[in-house]
Formats: C-alpha cells, sequence, structure tokens
C-alpha cells in the first residue's frame, strides 16, 4: 500500500467515524478480546439495522474525536476509556435490547495456555473415557481419579482454574484431552455513552421498580438534610407545609380560637372518649373490688388471735 492510499483510508476512516458520532447519539465502548474476525462479522448482522460496529486503531479514533470536540465538547468524556483492544457499537435504539444481541453472540472455546481466565473452570466428576495412560495428567494437577472398566474416572469435581488466574500447559492440555471448552468468548461491554453522559452497563439490567426506589431513596435524603439545615426545597416542602399546618391547629386550639380545621379536630376529639368510656369503666370496675377486699391481717393480730397478746400462759 502507498503511502497516498494509506492517507486515504485514514481520511476515509475519519470521516465515517465522526458521522457516526453525529449520527447515534449512544455508544457502547465494548472489550474485543479473544474476537475473531468470523465472529465479528456474525454480530454485525446480528446489529443489522439496530446498531453499527466499528473498529480501529485507538490512535486514530483518538485523534478523530479530538478534531471533532469543537461540535461536540461532550465526546471528551470517552478518551479515557480508549484503552486495550476496544470497539464501538454506536446504537440509536434501546440500549438494553442492544446488550442481550451482544451477550447472545458468544462462542465457546477452548483453554489456551497463557491466557487470562474469564472465568471459573470446574472438571465435573465422572468418567472421562481416557486410558489409564494419561493419569499422568491427573496426577500433575493432584485431581483424584480411579480406574473403571479400563477407563479413568474423576472421583469429584475439581476447580481447576479460578476467574483472573492465567491458564497454564497441564490445565490446558487435560481440558483439551476432556474435550471442554470452558471459556465464552464475544463483544464485552465497558461502558456506556448516553448523550454525554457516561455510565456502567450494569444500570441497563435495572428495573423500572429498583429505579423507583432509589429515586424515592434519594428525595428522602435531600428531605432530610433540608429539614436538618433549615434549607428549603422541592423534597422538604411537603414536610414543611405539614409541620406548620400542625403548627397552626396548635396555636388555635390553645388561644380557643375557632376555625374550620380545629372544629373537625375538637368533634373527633369529642367522640373518640365516648366510644371507649365504657370499656374504661369496666376496666376501672375491677379495680374498685380489689380495693374493697378486706387486707390480709397482719403478724400482730394473728398473734392476739392465737393468745399471744393476752396472755397465752394465763398471765393475765
Amino acid at each position: 500500500m502507498s503511502g497516498a492510499e494509506g492517507a486515504s483510508k485514514k481520511q476515509d476512516y475519519f470521516v465515517k467515524l465522526v458521522k457516526l458520532l453525529d449520527e447515534y447519539p449512544k455508544i457502547f465502548i465494548v472489550g474485543v478480546d479473544n474476537v475473531g474476525s468470523n465472529q465479528l462479522h456474525k454480530t454485525r448482522i446480528a446489529l443489522r439495522g439496530k446498531a453499527v460496529v466499528l473498529m480501529g486503531k485507538n490512535t486514530m479514533i483518538r485523534k478523530a474525536i479530538r478534531g471533532h470536540l469543537e461540535n461536540n465538547p461532550a465526546l471528551e468524556q470517552l478518551l479515557p476509556l480508549i484503552k486495550g483492544n476496544i470497539g464501538f457499537v454506536f446504537a440509536k435504539e434501546d440500549l438494553p435490547s442492544i446488550k442481550k444481541i451482544l451477550l447472545a453472540n458468544k462462542i465457546s472455546a477452548a483453554a489456551k495456555a497463557g491466557t487470562i481466565a474469564p472465568n471459573d473452570v470446574i472438571v465435573p466428576a465422572g468418567p472421562t473415557g481416557l486410558e489409564p495412560t494419561h493419569t499422568v495428567f491427573f496426577q500433575a494437577l493432584n485431581i483424584q481419579t480411579k480406574i473403571n472398566k479400563g477407563a479413568i474416572d474423576i472421583i469429584n469435581n475439581v476447580p481447576l482454574i479460578k476467574t483472573g488466574q492465567k491458564v497454564g500447559n497441564s490445565e490446558a492440555a487435560l481440558l483439551l484431552k476432556l474435550d471442554i471448552k470452558p471459556f465464552q468468548y464475544g463483544l464485552v461491554i465497558l461502558s456506556v455513552y448516553d448523550n454525554g453522559t457516561i455510565y456502567d452497563s450494569a444500570v441497563l439490567d435495572l428495573t423500572d421498580e429498583q429505579i423507583l426506589a432509589k429515586f424515592n431513596s434519594g428525595v428522602k435524603n435531600v428531605a432530610c438534610v433540608s429539614l436538618a439545615t433549615g434549607i428549603p426545597s422541592v423534597a422538604s416542602l411537603p414536610h414543611s407545609l405539614i409541620r406548620g399546618y400542625k403548627n397552626v391547629l396548635s396555636v388555635a386550639l390553645g388561644a380557643d380560637i375557632k376555625i374550620p380545621q380545629t372544629d373537625r379536630l375538637l368533634k373527633a376529639a369529642a367522640s373518640a372518649p365516648a366510644k371507649t368510656a365504657a370499656p374504661a369503666q369496666q376496666a376501672a370496675a375491677p379495680k374498685k373490688e380489689e380495693a374493697k377486699k378486706p387486707e390480709p391481717k397482719k403478724e400482730s393480730e394473728e398473734e392476739e388471735d392465737m393468745g399471744l397478746g393476752g396472755g397465752l400462759f394465763g398471765d393475765d
């Protein structure tokens, strides 16, 4: 490729990227590690008509965005996110539906030595179909086995690799012999750009009930701070009005000022005791009966009855 052709392709790429930035207000920043060209092609087909996938060198992407900041300053938030093996998925439609398509387009892959495990790998217990000559692989990994009908059986489930751990040669060889493809690779959503706002893709999984609960919790916190500091706000206004209403009623009742609100309160207060008077009287009746019961005799009185105080031995 000549220098002129290279410059022309770069210019075409800049024009395409800027056009997409202007046309699409929402962008998924995705990681494309271990994603092959064939898988990427299938993902583009699945997203056709809903989103556009664009890859490129990070230096070219940064240069194109910096050159377009004058028209859209909010794009500057994307610059810190352009690192590593990433790409863009431009969208207009509902982002959760696009996310489902991206998550669905994953393929199973074998564990290669030297790669970082994206998830835990557990070798299940049971028959392996391998001949006893392969026991050396299991012994190297401290996996307990037994010979059953001329084949190797794994006795217990074995946690072989943990998330974030580098796959070793022995683990990769064993998984290959067992025909286990433990990893799934596809476009991984790293961040979301939505009309000038950057947030984590986990936000897209929130339900309407969870969003309302978080909103209500925030409103309560704002109201509490406003009431505690005496600074009025929209959130604290209903509470302030109710508090003021209660104060007005208290003053009116204390000063015997007749207003419709106090009249209703007085009527309610007058009717409340009438409903509870009978039970109160019934409850008071046993107390009166208990009060009428004769008190137990004191020790001195008992002594007099026994004659201790009146000469029991004929001292009178």
